[in-house]
């Protein structure tokens, strides 16, 4: 792909100093200024650093994601963007509990006078827990329709699901604020028992300082024998369902965020933030009966974390915006959004501030299913944000791929949750290397990363220097 928009004149012959205290501030009237000249070799460079070899695939929790934070501080600094971490620094530390089972997770509850356990493995077959203790009363639903209403905290049992989506319906009912999700066995799932008895299901990290918080992939789903399906199915909606299991001891880990700010310039608009964010961590590195293999993730999301930088770059080495503007790289999203939801409850600035929210995740390849020079927009639909940056200039579609639930599996979700505009900005077009070793640098394409990153600056400028505050168009996440 060609780049489409004209390039930037530099602006950095003057300490970022000076071009604070002697340029007016930005005015949503003002001319944009041409792009960076050398966007180009800086994204290479970041590229090659957090997708090469010495991060070692930059592993959630791990010393090199530890690295690859202390990268972008680095790089946040020379720029000129203010620290906006813990004890005056650019980093959040987030310390975790990583927890996991000592046994097979067993559901029970009480019927006729008695009370029935069934284990996973050989009643059920638990493919996805998200605590090791759940209670809640059952509810029956006979479809997976998005207006059928989920009691919050229900055990629900889909008594009519469709094989080949089986696993989305239950996952569309998760998020709808069921506890635990139970599906009937089917020729689909007959590997479901196999791997019950062979592996214990995972537990999501916890954050030490919210014992109760997961994070994004807080779902528990099961796979029901046709037997115990039926005795459950002649249960009385309300009857409660139990689903524990034994935990190991719990061992100690930890994160780490980098952010940074650039303070509004506007005494009436800096109150206002707008956050700019990617993910620091990939999958790190695994042994196969070929050696240790590297998971780069060039892709994901080496390409998103070069888009925030050069949204930085851009920002500090002009006028100062007349909104603050946060600029946010998570750790440990491949674990389940935990850096992300760190920063939502221990935010540099109160989340109510912070109007909107653009998360980069995965721009290195086009994706054929829009049009060429477009990305998608995660949630299109779900608020005015998208639209209103498209008449900006930015380069914006509706998210093609709305069955992958994009906007529920990246870091803008946990913001959502809480009420902030928040969605992401990628160009995934479902490609094979997704969480493989060959999402690497080879399979980047630098032009249209490039470009998509180019395109976006004008757009994010606009949006830190407007009056603009997106809303949401339905109910809230």
């Amino acid at each position: 792909m060609k780049p489409t928009s004209r390039l930037r004149v530099a602006l950095a012959a003057w300490p970022v100093l000076a071009l604070v205290l002697a340029l007016p501030a930005y005015c949503e009237s003002a001319p944009a200024r041409p792009l960076l000249p050398d966007i180009a070799r800086s994204i290479r460079a970041h590229m090659d650093y957090l997708a090469g070899d010495a991060l070692a695939g930059r592993g959630s929790g791990t010393p090199q994601e530890h690295m690859a934070a202390d990268y972008v501080a680095s790089e946040l600094r020379r720029y000129g963007v203010a620290p906006a971490g813990e004890d005056g620094g650019y980093l959040q530390h987030v310390a975790l509990e990583y927890r996991s089972l000592a046994a097979p997770p067993a559901l029970s509850f009480d019927s006729g006078g008695q009370t029935v356990h069934w284990t996973s493995g050989n009643e059920i077959a638990v493919r996805w827990l998200g605590d090791a203790s759940i209670s809640g009363p059952l509810q029956k639903l006979g479809t997976a329709d998005p207006k059928t209403p989920v009691k919050a905290g229900a055990v629900v049992l889909l008594t009519a699901t469709d094989d080949a989506t089986a696993w989305q319906q239950a996952y569309d009912i998760s998020q709808r604020g069921a506890a635990l999700v139970l599906i009937p066995e089917s020729p689909s799932l007959a590997s479901a028992w196999s791997d019950a008895r062979r592996r214990l299901p995972n537990l999501p990290p916890r954050i030490k300082a919210l014992p109760k918080e997961a994070g994004i992939q807080e779902m528990s789903m099961a796979v029901v024998r046709s037997a115990a399906f039926a005795m459950l199915a002649g249960l009385a909606d309300g009857t409660t369902i139990r689903l524990e299991a034994k935990l190991s001891p719990v061992q100690a880990g930890e994160t780490w965020n980098t952010v940074g700010m650039i303070a509004g310039s506007d005494p009436a608009r800096r109150d206002q933030a707008v956050l700019f964010s990617a993910h620091i961590d990939h999958l790190g590195t695994k042994m196969t009966s070929h050696g240790k293999v590297i998971y780069h993730g060039a892709d994901d999301d080496a390409s998103g974390v070069s888009a925030v930088l050069e949204l930085a770059r851009a920002m500090a080495s002009g006028p100062r915006p007349r909104r603050t503007v946060l600029f946010a790289f998570f750790g440990s999203e491949e674990r389940g959004g935990l850096g992300s939801t760190y920063f939502r409850e221990f935010p540099p600035v109160p989340l109510a501030r912070i109007v909107a929210a653009l998360e980069f995740e995965m721009l290195g390849r086009p994706d054929d299913a829009i049009p060429k020079h477009k990305l998608w927009l995660s949630g299109y639909e779900r608020s005015d944000l998208g639209s209103e940056l498209a008449a900006h200039a930015a380069p914006l579609v509706a998210d093609p791929h709305t069955g992958e639930h994009f906007f529920e599996r990246s870091d803008n979700y946990p913001l959502a949750r809480k009420g902030v505009v928040a969605h992401t900005v990628s160009s995934y077009g479902l490609h094979r290397d997704y969480h493989r070793p060959s999402d690497n640098l080879a399979h980047i394409d630098f032009p249209h990363l490039s470009e998509a990153i180019e395109e976006m600056i004008a757009p994010a400028e606009w949006l830190a220097n407007s009056d603009f505050t997106p809303h949401w168009l339905a109910e809230k996440p």
